[in-house]
């Protein structure tokens, strides 16, 4: 099976870069990653005001898709996610939602072994790996930095990124120009301290275009829910953006008109948080799969 290494990277997402790797469509690869910090950050001694944060988020790709093109849809299906020994967190002036109570800089290194994060000697917290950033090329004209989320995927912080999802994002560039990175051992909803457990490690993908499934922006596709997924500059923003594409979803499987799958949406959908500390804000409305109409995107 291909082996992707962790360089070359790219720190923005532009449809001018060149792809440095390929891969069939209906291929399944692995993607070696750094951490979200580059390997910056080695032992508790590094602070973050001490590292480079221009080489943050950065993320390995691209990677052609052979056969995408743009107005396809490109389905980035999470088969493995393998950890390295140790992971990282933060906190420093400003960083996350309370990050004015913090007065000086801190690192603590987490191990990582036997299915737990040792947060400490006390508390070990059950592995949840998820994958930060996803994305494809944006639009032409778009250069967008791999730490901001948008409508071609990015840094969306979404626990749902995990093995057995699928990741449906729209191929705006030949060969779709995928990549990925920043993966966490752990995080919550929201990313509320700025970090997760960041940690090197290696993802196992598989890549299916799609022609008959177009997205406007990300949806994730597990066992039992489809969640579509908007960022922007606003929480109230990004919840429109999610409400529309899920109800506009319902609307085409379910052949409900517009005030239908308005209360369907409102009956059995949820709005959910997943990152509010980027740039952009990102939210997800959650779709349970109702019936065999909606089993998948």
């Amino acid at each position: 099976m291909k082996v992707i290494p962790k360089e070359p990277v790219i720190f923005r997402f532009n449809a001018e870069n060149p792809c440095v790797h390929t891969v069939e469509d209906g291929e399944t690869f692995w993607v070696e990653t750094d951490d979200c910090y580059s390997g910056q950050i080695r032992d508790a001694s590094v602070r973050r005001p001490d590292i480079d944060i221009s080489i943050m988020d950065c993320s390995v790709g691209p990677i052609e898709v052979k056969g995408a093109r743009p107005g396809d849809t490109l389905c980035v299906e999470i088969l493995a996610i393998q950890l390295a020994s140790q992971g990282v967190m933060v906190t420093s002036r400003g960083l996350g939602v309370l990050g004015d109570r913090i007065t000086e800089p801190d690192t603590k290194i987490i191990p990582i072994k036997d299915g737990f994060a040792w947060f400490s000697d006390t508390i070990r917290l059950p592995l949840t790996p998820m994958v930060g950033v996803c994305g494809v090329a944006p639009r032409p004209g778009l250069d967008i930095h791999c730490a901001v989320p948008g409508d071609h995927g990015s840094n969306l912080d979404t626990k749902m990124i995990k093995a057995g999802s699928k990741v449906y994002l729209p191929v705006s560039v030949p060969g779709a120009g995928l990549a990925v990175g920043d993966l966490h051992a752990c995080m919550g909803d929201g990313e509320l301290s700025g970090t997760g457990i960041e940690t090197p490690g290696r993802i196992c993908l598989k890549t299916t275009v799609y022609r008959d499934r177009p997205v406007a922006r990300p949806v994730i596709e597990t066992g039992e829910a489809l969640y579509f997924l908007a960022s922007a500059e606003t929480l109230e923003a990004a919840v429109k953006l999610a409400c529309a594409d899920a109800v506009e979803f319902l609307q085409k499987k379910l052949e409900l008109n517009f005030p239908d799958a308005y209360r369907l949406l409102s009956a059995v959908c949820d709005i959910q948080i997943s990152q509010v500390v980027n740039d952009l804000r990102t939210v997800r409305v959650r779709c349970p799969k109702l019936n065999t109409k909606i089993d998948t995107l």
